[in-house]
């Protein structure tokens, strides 16, 4: 008999063609929720592999104990970073002490080649909530479906626009990196910080320029665009001292982390008219912290947001590539086994 192989998330058709040829499949059905760890549990009590691509789950000590003999858990593209565990995944130490296996690649722990296709989108995703704000793409669907017809050159749409205004990066790694040409295409000044100064050669070529204060950096943007790593730090380092620094016509963008903002804060400065809209792809709430995530009511009620449900690397190519490297972990631990007679 085929292995057996539980995916708690749907993925693209790539990655379960490859496994269908060596494994059955369980793959959870819903797209309207996240699954639970009671869920999690039992598909690992009742399969062989977890399919551990989607970047929400979590491993969890009770899912080692619904199964101690499982063969593999796959953690892919998503919950690891430079071949380690990521800080918010739980439950290591009890898969190792059980002896199963944790599925990883080798050295980057992206498994995808050279390119970062996830990073990619990620990018071009910071930059479309740029545009939408700017230019107020949403409001102005939702005034022609709300209508029925439109008036032209209204002024009811007007917006900010990008062209020779500011974005102040909060942080410059790869995603920062990687939207670099489409701000610079929009026509927009680009400042940064992050933690140690690129040398000027560096910044010349970029065509950014440094601000040593966060405070000023913050204050000199048109669009604020948050871009650091997941710290224990950095947790809601954008707060309600942070907003009011900001101009009341600045715009908000975060597609790193909600619980770096303190959601609270930004609320009431959407609110208050502190700061003039945010663009938001995470939230407080979030897997794998909290299952069942939810978007405030002073988020998705307020009239100058734009939301996506974390959904920066939503792109065929990089969810594909993505699923196809998780998978590919499972089929090599399975070729192995065979090899050696264990299945």
């Amino acid at each position: 008999m085929k292995p057996k192989v539980f995916i708690p998330q749907a993925i693209p058709e790539i990655g379960l063609e490859m496994l269908r040829e060596y494994a059955e499949i369980e793959m959870w059905p819903y797209t309207d929720r996240q699954i639970s760890v009671a869920e999690l549990e039992a598909g690992c009590a009742r399969n062989d592999y977890l399919f551990g691509y989607p970047h929400s789950m979590p491993i969890t000590a009770s899912m080692i104990a619904a199964n101690p003999k499982l063969k593999g858990i796959a953690v892919g593209s998503y919950p690891i970073e430079a071949g380690t565990m990521r800080k918010d995944t739980s439950g290591v130490a009890a898969a190792e002490a059980a002896g199963v296996p944790l599925l990883v690649h080798e050295g980057s722990g992206r498994g995808m080649g050279g390119s970062n296709p996830i990073g990619n989108a990620t990018s071009n995703l910071m930059t479309a909530l740029i545009v939408n704000l700017a230019y107020r793409v949403v409001d102005a669907d939702r005034y022609c479906r709300r209508l029925g017809y439109f008036q032209e050159m209204t002024m009811d749409l007007m917006g900010v626009g990008t062209m020779d205004k500011t974005v102040s990066l909060i942080g410059l790694g790869r995603i920062a990196r990687g939207s670099l040409p489409a701000l610079h295409g929009l026509g927009l000044k680009i400042l940064y910080t992050k933690r140690t100064r690129l040398e000027p050669q560096e910044e010349a070529a970029l065509g950014v320029t440094w601000v040593e204060d966060r405070d000023e950096l913050i204050s000199r943007g048109d669009f604020v665009s948050l871009l650091t790593n997941f710290e224990e730090a950095n947790i809601k380092m954008m707060g309600a001292r942070e907003f009011a620094l900001m101009k009341p016509t600045a715009f908000f963008i975060n597609v790193s982390r909600g619980r770096l903002v303190d959601e609270d804060a930004l609320i009431a400065a959407l609110e208050e008219g502190t700061i003039a809209g945010a663009g938001l792809d995470v939230f407080w709430d979030e897997p794998p912290n909290v299952f069942q995530a939810r978007v405030p009511e002073g988020l998705y009620k307020a009239k100058n947001t734009v939301l996506t449900p974390h959904n920066g690397g939503a792109t065929w190519d990089a969810r594909g590539r993505g699923a196809a490297s998780t998978a590919q972990l499972i089929i090599d631990d399975i070729k192995r086994r065979q090899a050696n007679g264990e299945l």
